[in-house]
């Protein structure tokens, strides 16, 4: 299972690019890319707001790890690697914009 989910992730990690504010709709995945990790997000819609999910495999074959937010508009959440000291982290960042699911690579803006 695990293998399949990192199998996956990569997948549409090499289909897709990460653009800055790309909007995203229900259940389409997204390739996110984190420098060290990388993998897909995606979100459904909630009664308690927009369910956020996010896998992420690095390019050893550890066990893949997810993340999961729930958001009401005007929330984002930050996912970050760090690299060396002295260096911004990589980040992507998911934000919930009235009806809207933005997702953002933040380290082109940093």
């Amino acid at each position: 299972m695990t293998k399949h989910v990192v199998m996956t992730a990569l997948a549409v990690f090499a289909f897709g690019g990460v653009a800055a504010a790309e909007d995203l709709k229900p259940m389409q995945a997204r390739s996110i890319d984190l420098g060290a990790m990388a993998g897909v997000a995606y979100y459904t819609v909630e009664p308690e707001g927009y369910h956020v999910v996010a896998t992420l495999a690095g390019s050893d074959a550890g066990t893949p790890v997810r993340f999961e937010a729930t958001l009401v508009s005007g929330q984002t959440v930050t996912l970050s690697t760090p690299r060396e000291g002295g260096t911004q982290p990589v980040k992507v960042e998911i934000s919930r914009v009235a009806d809207q699911v933005l997702v953002e690579d933040a380290s082109a803006i940093n």
